[in-house]
């Protein structure tokens, strides 16, 4: 999965250190979500596109196997 999130943070000026206070939750586990590395929870997913003013799909990019194939 390859996220927009470092792209939507830096467009709002904002640090790595401002969105995880926003968020409540540490600086590496904002490193390791703009690295792709960490799948977010829908709660966390929701808060990350409320602050950004965008949807969920708008910053997570699904790819292969995390798509369900043949739906449509």
């Amino acid at each position: 999965m390859k996220t927009l999130i470092r792209e939507k943070r830096t467009e709002k000026n904002m640090t790595q250190e401002e969105l995880s206070q926003a968020l409540q939750v540490s600086r590496q586990t904002i490193i390791s979500l703009e690295k792709g590395k960490y799948k977010p929870s829908l709660v966390l997913a929701h808060k990350l596109s409320q602050i950004f003013e965008c949807s969920i799909e708008d910053l997570f990019i699904f790819e292969g196997d995390e798509n369900i194939q043949g739906l449509h």
